[in-house]
Parts: structure tokens; sequence; C-alpha cells
């Protein structure tokens, strides 16, 4: 009889965390949606490629990388599994700037570039301090300019007018981005105009 009640107990907990996960769900693929929609406008925007489906974009919230090639974009909550996949085996940045894992972006331009600085502005902003680092190579690479290491160094000059204060927003820190390359034709950066 003991094991009888046990056995209902479990039973009835299996039911109760099963409806409670069901409502989470519910929002979890709500808010992927919202974020999704967001991705996709903002791949729209920067000139990504659209798929068969219709949409702006071959990828979910997580981005292109391999979590993109592993997890299907309309997959709601394994977006974290990609967005974890992408970080842990580091390679979304170099597929950015390789065009590979989904990031086949085509030729970039003044609003691709611009987005990538959206995106990464944390690790770009590291990257700038130091004159070097993968999300300036991804950059140069997606701009078109000639010389990695040269755009380190303008970048780098450039630092304080590029963040000039804390309260710099995304759209002007990468508006001061594009025009610190593009000012320099010594850079080369042909996809910037």
């Amino acid at each position: 009889m003991r094991n009888i009640v046990k056995m209902l107990g479990a039973g009835l907990l299996l039911v109760a965390v099963n409806a409670s996960a069901e409502d989470a769900g519910d929002k979890v693929n709500e808010k992927a949606e919202e974020a999704k929609d967001a991705t996709q406008e903002v791949a729209k925007d920067a000139g990504v490629a659209g798929t068969e489906s219709g949409g702006a974009a071959k990828f979910g919230p997580a981005g292109c990388g391999l979590g993109s090639l592993v997890f299907k974009p309309d997959s709601g909550f394994t977006q974290i599994f990609a967005a974890t996949t992408n970080g842990t085996s580091a390679n979304q940045t170099f597929a950015i700037s390789s065009g590979t894992s989904n990031c086949d972006t085509g030729s970039g331009n003044a609003k691709s570039a611009k987005a990538f600085v959206q995106t990464n502005r944390a690790a770009l902003a590291k990257d700038i301090a130091r004159g070097r680092g993968e999300t300036i190579s991804s950059l140069s690479a997606l701009a078109g300019c000639s010389d990695p290491r040269a755009v380190g160094v303008k970048l780098q000059r450039n630092f304080r007018t590029i963040f000039s204060s804390a309260k710099a927003t995304d759209i002007q820190v990468s508006d001061s981005v594009v025009n610190v390359l593009s000012s320099d034709a010594g850079l080369s950066c042909s996809n910037l105009g």
C-alpha cells in the first residue's frame, strides 16, 4: 500500500511539473519569437540573404555559427543550446569573418559593419583598447579593409573618439567606427562606400 501511495504521489508531482513546464514553455516560446523577430530584422537591415522559408536569416536568436547548423532557427528554447554551442566552440566570430556556418552575408557594407559593431560592442571595445583581436579582424573582413593590423592601430588611436563617453549609444559607437574607417583611404575599406 505504501508503494502505491508513493507512486501516486510521484505521478501527481510529475503532472504538476509537466503543467508548470508547459506554461513556462509557452512564455519561453513567446520570448524566443520576439527575439527571433528582432534578430531577423537586424539581419535584414544588415543585408543578410533570406531563406526558403521567407525569413530574413538562416539562423535564430543565437545567431549564425556552429549552433545554427546543429539547431533549427525556429526551435525556441533550443536556441539557448545553439548560443552555448557558438560560445563554447568559439567559432562564431570566425564564421562571420569567413562567411561559413550560415554567416554567408555576401559582401559587407556600412550597414552590416554597423550591425556587427552594435552586436559585438563589448568585445570590440576590448580589442580596440588593445589594438588587435578577433573582432577587429572580423570587422576588417566585413568592411573589406586590406590590413586588419592597420585597422587595429587606427581604431586604437581613435578610442576616445569612438567611445566618447560611457553613455554613448551603440548607434553612436557604430557610426564613429565606420566614420574612422571610412576617413582613412590608406585602410582601403572597400565595402564601406
